[in-house]
């Protein structure tokens, strides 16, 4: 792909994450200073390679699995440790240290941790510490328009069903995990993404926390946030 083509894809993704309806190339041409006919053209090679669709014939485009797939290693491989916060990840961090920092008992801490995450991203928080499971937000999730339909809240509430026993059986233990759509091991086509961490705490050596959302998502702030969640979580339950 063309560094143009990269960042196009990347457009697509984070506006379509933002407004939940396929992405056009007059939006695109606006963004990136060129023709409408060489968006298209840029977008035909994109979804050659199966990274975006059209989902109607006059629509735009909105990424596939795939396409999430390729923005989540690429916003991982080009992040580095230093690099500034954005705004919306600066008044994320804000508001989840507020609520974790000296947040009392181990319990309280742990859901104030957990109804900060489904605020933020307006998707289910989680966190499992051994067999205990947190979880809020499950009303943010059924409420994003993935889910109108009967057939898929129906394979939202099965992947739920069996997260926690996933995660006592498998143990995933990536600083951060991130599945996307059908890389799912539960729920392949419940249309969710799972992002989860696992952290160090004094009650498990399997203590996990992260995000349960449709495909659809800010990945670049979720990742962060649950990231820097787990930091906080595993530093308070230390104290």
């Amino acid at each position: 792909m063309t560094q143009r083509q990269i960042q196009i894809l990347i457009a697509i993704v984070e506006q379509y994450a933002e407004v939940a309806s396929p992405v056009g190339s007059n939006l695109l041409a606006k963004l990136f200073n060129v023709s409408s006919a060489t968006v298209r053209a840029d977008m035909a090679e994109l979804e050659k390679l199966g990274l975006i669709a059209q989902p109607h014939t006059s629509a735009g485009r909105v990424p596939t699995d795939r396409g999430y797939r390729y923005y989540v290693n690429y916003v991982n491989e080009t992040t580095n440790l230093g690099d500034p916060l954005s705004n919306q990840e600066r008044r994320a961090e804000r508001a989840i240290t507020a609520r974790v920092v000296g947040g009392g008992l181990p319990q309280r801490t742990i859901r104030n941790a957990v109804d900060t995450m489904a605020e933020l991203t307006h998707n289910l928080g989680f966190a499992t510490i051994g067999d205990q499971l947190y979880m809020s937000g499950l009303s943010n999730l059924l409420g994003q328009p993935e889910f109108i339909h009967t057939d898929s809240v129906q394979q939202v509430a099965r992947f739920l069903d069996n997260l926690e026993p996933w995660l006592i059986e498998t143990a995933p233990n990536e600083p951060i995990s991130v599945y996307i759509g059908a890389e799912n091991p539960i729920g392949r086509s419940a249309g969710c993404s799972l992002i989860i961490s696992q952290f160090r705490s004094p009650y498990s050596d399997r203590s996990y926390v992260g995000i349960l959302g449709p495909t659809r998502q800010s990945y670049r702030d979720v990742i962060s946030l649950v990231k820097r969640t787990g930091e906080l979580l595993e530093g308070a339950l230390y104290e």
